[in-house]
């Protein structure tokens, strides 16, 4: 609520201005037989009343109001507390010093101030002073030494050692036997007492009796899907003796018959393994449009089947035929291990000519990087193609062979590994391995 007074609603008129009837006598107070005391009163000047609308007071209703004119402000000069314009304010007996016509000062040529009789000196013509003719200094006797004229001192001249230099190092004990930081001796290393009676890993024992790979057995000993003589060992590192009965669960034996693997006819331009030099690998190949169409395994295709796949041997890029990809790490130790056994058939084409002491030495009698080669079974195809059957692969072993006895190989192609045969599977598609087969 407002101590306001109440105001009547405005008339409308025919001439379209506002009007307001003024109230001379206020009527009769509704109801009481007293005149009402409070009668309508012009504001006067200074009221709070003075600054209300048009609508408020007749006489104002179509009168302009009366602006107070202003002069033009320059946005661009100081704000000043002094109201007055800026050209009528008192600026003093200095006229104003425009700005920017001020000549630069020459450096160097500045006049000399009061009670400095040196004269200025001149900038830039100061000679530079040539190193190392410094005169002597006072109390200084030796004369300055010239740059670059000091004898070299002779070798074996320096003098010796002082007692707390290091020493020597035939008395300190080897590398390996000393500790890390302070050079100490080593305490000797005991012996386990698991490794006295015989006793291995349990990893590397399923490894040796063909149940999986390292890198499986250790997965299924987490998972607790090994046992040892009728009990869980869920505990990695475990070891066991020779003598005791190790066994793979269902759920083991279940996961390890899931595993597949891939029979591929690697074309040239691929390599076996990682990337390299801008070749693609040829496990890129293993998707569904090149599977085979005679393929008589129903084995269907998943991505899963590229989990931890990996090559079973290897071709060069230059060499075509059957390469294997696998997910079973038995399969993968059977044919790369070192002592694998599974034979490897090659076609070599080759180019020149060699005799039947070059044809036995490819047979038995050569050695590759200081190691001899195991037998191998070399025959010819026809006059120009060598058949070549190993037991081992190293990296472009047959290529090197043929060197040694004067030929140049111009093809190589992989036929057969083990009892699994290229047959007619085209360049570039694959199959799976049959549940039958066996390498």
């Amino acid at each position: 609520m407002t101590d306001t007074p109440r105001r009547r609603p405005p008339v409308a008129t025919k001439t379209g201005t506002l009007s307001i009837k003024p109230r001379s006598a206020a009527p009769e107070a509704a109801g009481s037989g007293r005149p009402d005391t409070k009668e309508w009163r012009k504001p006067v000047s200074g009221s709070p009343n003075r600054n209300r609308g048009k609508a408020s007071f007749p006489e104002q209703a179509n009168a302009e109001p009366e602006r107070r004119a202003r002069t033009p402000r320059d946005d661009s000069a100081p704000r000043s507390r002094d109201d007055r314009p800026r050209d009528e304010r008192p600026q003093g007996d200095r006229p104003p010093r425009p700005f920017g016509d001020r000549p630069p000062r020459p450096f160097g040529d500045r006049p000399p101030r009061a009670g400095d009789e040196r004269p200025a000196r001149p900038a830039g013509d100061r000679p530079p002073r040539p190193f190392g003719d410094r005169p002597p200094r006072a109390g200084d006797e030796r004369p300055a030494r010239p740059y670059g004229d000091r004898p070299p001192r002779p070798a074996g001249d320096r003098p010796p050692r002082p007692d707390f230099a290091k020493p020597d190092a035939d008395a300190r004990p080897p590398r390996h036997e000393r500790k890390k930081w302070t050079g100490e001796p080593r305490p000797p290393i005991e012996p386990s007492p698991l490794r006295d009676d015989g006793s291995i890993r349990l990893s590397k024992r399923m490894t040796e009796l063909g149940l999986c790979s390292r890198r499986e057995a250790d997965e299924y000993i987490e998972k607790g899907w090994v046992r040892v003589d009728g009990e869980v060992v869920s505990e990695l590192g475990s070891r066991v003796k020779p003598g005791q009965a190790v066994e793979l669960d269902r759920r083991g034996q279940t996961a390890q018959d899931g595993r597949v693997t891939f029979i591929l006819n690697k074309p040239v331009g691929y390599v076996s393994g990682q990337a390299e030099d801008g070749y693609e690998p040829a496990s890129v190949l293993l998707v569904p449009d090149n599977r085979w169409t005679e393929d008589p395994n129903p084995t269907r295709y998943l991505r899963t089947h590229q989990r931890g796949l990996a090559p079973a041997g290897r071709l060069d890029i230059d060499s075509v035929g059957l390469l294997v990809f696998t997910q079973d790490g038995r399969i993968a130790r059977a044919l790369v291990g070192d002592d694998s056994k599974i034979e490897k058939e090659y076609h070599v084409r080759v180019e020149g000519t060699v005799d039947a002491a070059g044809l036995a030495l490819l047979n038995h009698g050569l050695s590759l990087d200081g190691q001899a080669l195991r037998p191998a079974k070399v025959s010819w195809l026809n006059e120009d193609q060598l058949r070549f059957v190993l037991r081992e692969g190293k990296k472009r072993q047959i290529r090197r062979m043929c060197e040694m006895v004067g030929l140049k190989v111009v093809g190589l192609k992989r036929v057969r590994i083990g009892r699994i045969m290229l047959g007619h599977l085209p360049p570039g598609q694959w199959r799976y391995l049959g549940p039958d087969e066996v390498f």
